[in-house]
């Protein structure tokens, strides 16, 4: 089995969709020769040829329209963002136009799109290319919501994002991108969309997380075992929509303490939601109220304060400790 970096990962899941469908494009700002510019899509144009795999204008809202234009001939289209802060452009394709395509046609068209974009703090990008903005797409019916924390869910996530009939903005991490390796299979799986994976088995707390916090709690759980002997169950959440609520309130009720971890701002995002939905359907089984780890809500820290703004294990460990101490 390989051992491979996120990026190796994502790679190799459009080289297998690409062979398989003849149907999948690639396509977005320097993806063909230069292979992206963290080259996600190297070697792709050069084995699939220049109508699969192709550039585009420096224009998202060109790429988010062809998308959906392609989309309703028959095709797949894989459309990368090249940062997330750039989606702004691309917005009416993504959210008015591609998440209710079905809806607004009755049936007669669907919308197979997956909207690649890199994201992500702890890399000290310049402004625009960082901002977590999974908030902004959960609140629109019809699009799935997709962000992995590994090589082997980032390959397998992104085969089944790609084979999905619905909409998918996919999200990557950017200092996940290589910063380690792990086992992924060659050739052909996938990973569902909607479950999430319980990584870390634990009694007394429950971490709700995504993306590279998931690495983030699992260094403050293996620190809050060692300092006070209580586990917390870590749990990577996968996707964002469709939510695993059955997973989340199985843990909750199993620990009776929940925290929820996000790099994103506090306000109104997946945090907040996940919460709404423990509240809901297991308050009575709750020993403390459930907290959340978050980014403040201001702008995304420039990158001399980048490392104070963003959530880190200590803090993390403090809400653990909250908890368990109410």
């Amino acid at each position: 089995m390989a051992q491979w970096t996120m990026i190796q990962a994502i790679t190799d899941a459009m080289r297998v969709e690409l062979a398989r469908d003849e149907n999948v494009l690639v396509f977005g700002e320097d993806v063909g020769r230069v292979g992206g510019v963290f080259r996600a899509t190297e070697g792709l144009q050069k084995e699939f040829g220049e109508e699969r795999v192709f550039d585009t204008p420096l224009a998202e809202s060109a790429i988010g329209g062809l998308a959906v234009g392609l989309c309703t001939q028959g095709f797949r289209p894989v459309a990368e963002i090249q940062f997330i802060g750039f989606v702004f452009e691309t917005m009416d394709s993504i959210c008015a136009q591609a998440a209710r395509l079905r809806y607004r046609s009755g049936g007669r068209y669907q919308a197979p799109i997956v909207f690649r974009s890199p994201f992500g703090g702890g890399v000290k990008a310049p402004e625009l290319h960082t901002d977590s903005l999974e908030g902004l797409f959960m609140q629109t019916p019809g699009l799935k919501v997709v962000i992995p924390s590994n090589p082997y869910d980032a390959k397998g996530l992104l085969i089944s994002a790609i084979r999905d009939n619905d909409p998918v903005f996919f999200m990557e991490h950017l200092k996940l991108y290589r910063s380690f390796r792990a086992e992924v299979p060659e050739g052909e799986y996938t990973v569902p969309i909607g479950v999430a994976n319980v990584v870390r088995e634990g009694t007394d707390v429950t971490v709700l997380t995504y993306g590279a916090m998931v690495h983030t709690s699992l260094k403050a759980a293996e620190e809050l075992e060692k300092s006070r002997g209580a586990k917390a169950e870590v749990i990577d959440l996968r996707s964002l929509v469709p939510l695993d609520t059955d997973t989340i309130l199985r843990s909750v009720q199993k620990t009776g303490r929940a925290i929820v971890v996000q790099e994103a701002q506090r306000s109104a995002g997946a945090a907040a939601e996940i919460i709404a939905r423990i509240n809901e359907k297991a308050i009575l089984h709750l020993d403390a109220p459930v907290l959340r780890v978050t980014s403040p809500d201001t702008v995304f820290a420039f990158g001399q304060l980048e490392d104070q703004w963003l959530p880190d294990s200590r803090r993390v460990l403090a809400a653990m400790n909250e908890v368990l101490d109410f």
